[in-house]
């Protein structure tokens, strides 16, 4: 019996050796899935997941329709009165913008730069596109927080980067905008059709783009840098976007995945809970926008009603996003002509070098944003010509008339909102009812990041002047 145990055994232990001799890397080989993604999807997708973020209203992602008040929330308060901690929906946005954007922007250019077999015009313009995104959405995290990992971010091999000064930040950017610009030819291709999902490779559009976020950045840190603001503005000024041709728009598909996140999570979620703010909807009715009834629909009794922010409201008494906002395929804005001509009007009123009146690029604003939700010339006139909105008869200095306009126009754009009503102080909203804090001047910085890279965490937190909503970012001085 012992000698055929043994026997089998050696059997097994050839059989099992002669096994371990063949070559099986044949496994390794993916035979679905390609094994390198390339350079284009990587761009679209970090492309994507940025908009996704800038307009989403789920309340782990993005809240900032509660603090400039243009929704409210019929039945969950806790974002409306600022805890974006319980969901961690700060953590979420950070995470969101350094790991899918901004290091999948990373990767795209790593692999355009060692490709040697590119044309050397497409391959600078495909880095410059590349780059100017990633300065749009460093300036999303400044924005959020203040000082963030930068010189040391996305390097692997660094898991706990220093954080660097915002204000030294946002300069380098400048200069990297500058840079692009230089950089990018209007006669050369650029990311193909279907990778680009703003202009479909049309360069002189990204060179424009690149130029109004110049414009927008610069009229950020007018208040602390003047002289570097109105020479960036008037260093770019004549190559940003000059009419709403130039709009930087995501076209959503009307199938999932790729179509609007507010679909699903006005739609298809069933959610009884998104309505109108009562803040914007009272100013919509006393003055007779247009945009009124693009912005909302009506309640259950057929008329325009808004909630207070951080009350619980009767869901089927008040007014909703409307059936455009919350189409699948509804298109997000991420920069345009109408944004653009508010900053004009604005550094015409700081004195720039500048062609026009402040009043005729206020205009051309106003007129822009009504046009694009669907109204017409004559309705956009006859809105303006109102002793409340006409910029020779409406309440206060600059700040107030553009600020009280632009919170209007940014509608649906809930960050870009939020960085203009701390930047502008207008319109002068009261808190949330039971807010848990201050007004949120920024965003706390992530948990996981207290925890992981205490140490920098800390001396950024002391540099900024506490880790508190309520602490000001460097450009916020009024």
């Amino acid at each position: 019996m012992r000698q055929t145990i043994k026997i089998l055994s050696l059997a097994l232990l050839i059989v099992g050796g002669s096994a371990c001799t063949k070559d099986i890397t044949r496994f390794n080989t993916e035979t679905k899935n390609a094994a390198v993604v390339p350079a284009g999807p990587l761009f679209t997708g970090a492309t994507k997941s940025m908009c996704d973020g800038l307009v989403s209203a789920a309340v782990g992602t993005n809240i900032y329709r509660h603090f400039v008040k243009h929704w409210a929330q019929a039945v969950i308060q806790e974002e409306a009165q600022y805890d974006f901690v319980t969901r961690a929906t700060h953590q979420s946005w950070w995470a969101r913008m350094y790991r899918d954007v901004l290091n999948d922007l990373k990767e795209s250019a790593r692999i355009i730069t060692e490709d040697n077999s590119m044309d050397p015009k497409v391959k600078a313009n495909q880095l410059a596109v590349i780059d100017v995104m990633q300065v749009f959405a460093y300036n999303i995290l400044v924005n959020t927080f203040g000082n963030i990992p930068y010189s040391q971010a996305l390097d692997a091999d660094n898991l706990f980067p220093v954080y660097d000064d915002a204000r030294t930040i946002y300069v380098d950017l400048l200069n990297r905008l500058a840079q692009d610009v230089s950089m990018m030819d209007a006669s050369g291709a650029g990311f193909s059709a279907s990778e680009d999902l703003f202009y479909q490779g049309n360069m002189a559009k990204w060179i424009a783009f690149a130029n109004s976020l110049r414009i927008k950045m610069a009229m950020t840190i007018a208040d602390v840098d003047n002289e570097l603001a109105k020479s960036t503005f008037e260093a770019a000024n004549e190559g940003a976007i000059a009419s709403p041709d130039g709009d930087a728009i995501l076209h959503y598909y009307p199938a999932t995945p790729n179509n609007n996140p507010l679909y699903n999570q006005l739609v298809l979620a069933g959610r009884t809970d998104f309505i109108a703010a009562k803040d914007l909807m009272d100013v919509l009715i006393a003055q007779e926008d247009p945009r009124k009834s693009q912005f909302f629909g009506v309640n259950d009794q057929g008329e325009y009603v808004g909630g207070v922010v951080g009350v619980a409201s009767n869901f089927s008494g008040m007014s909703k996003p409307s059936a455009k906002v919350a189409a699948p395929d509804a298109p997000f804005v991420l920069m345009d002509y109408m944004e653009t001509e508010f900053y004009r009007a604005e550094a015409k009123e700081r004195g720039y070098a500048i062609s026009g009146t402040a009043a005729e690029h206020y205009g051309n604003a106003i007129e822009a944003s009504i046009r694009y939700w669907g109204g017409t010339v004559a309705e956009a006139q006859t809105y303006l010509q109102r002793t409340d909105v006409a910029y020779a008869t409406a309440t206060g200095n600059w700040h107030q008339k553009i600020g009280a306009q632009k919170w209007i126009a940014l509608y649906n754009r809930p960050f870009a909102g939020w960085t203009e009503l701390r930047r502008l102080d207008y319109p002068e909203l009261p808190l949330a009812v039971d807010a848990i804090s201050g007004f949120p001047n920024r965003m706390l910085y992530p948990g996981n990041e207290q925890q992981l890279n205490a140490d920098n965490y800390a001396a950024a937190a002391a540099a900024i002047g506490g880790d508190n909503v309520e602490t000001k970012l460097f450009w916020d001085v009024n």
